[in-house]
């Protein structure tokens, strides 16, 4: 038994820290019991994808006619949904560029408008 505070406790305390061994491989699942944790690349790469989504959002009310901006939120939604089960960090990677390409040219179309 273990005191703690003038307390006897039937089980020892044990403490879990993030520096512990095994964590970050991606394949304990969370505390939720949902989903495996995400490994430090995963959320980086989650932190940037969301980041570029939000900025189409904010670069789509720039469009002045009303059915090209749904238009376009309804494709960058299908495109970002439609990717949403992708794992290979170099397949993440390479959409987040190619979608930041893409968005660009379009702010570019946009801005000329």
């Amino acid at each position: 038994m273990h005191r703690l505070a003038g307390i006897r406790l039937a089980t020892p305390v044990c403490r879990t820290y993030a520096t512990a061994a095994g964590t970050g491989s991606g394949s304990r699942p969370s505390r939720l019991g949902r989903k495996p944790t995400l490994s430090l690349e995963h959320f980086l790469q989650r932190g940037r994808a969301l980041a570029l989504y939000r900025t189409i959002v904010r670069g789509a009310r720039q469009i002045t006619d009303e059915t090209t901006r749904r238009e376009t939120l309804r494709f960058a939604r299908e495109e970002f949904e439609r990717h949403r089960g992708v794992t290979d960090l170099s397949h993440i990677r390479y959409l987040i560029s190619t979608g930041k390409t893409e968005w660009e040219n379009t702010e570019r179309y946009i801005g000329g408008m």
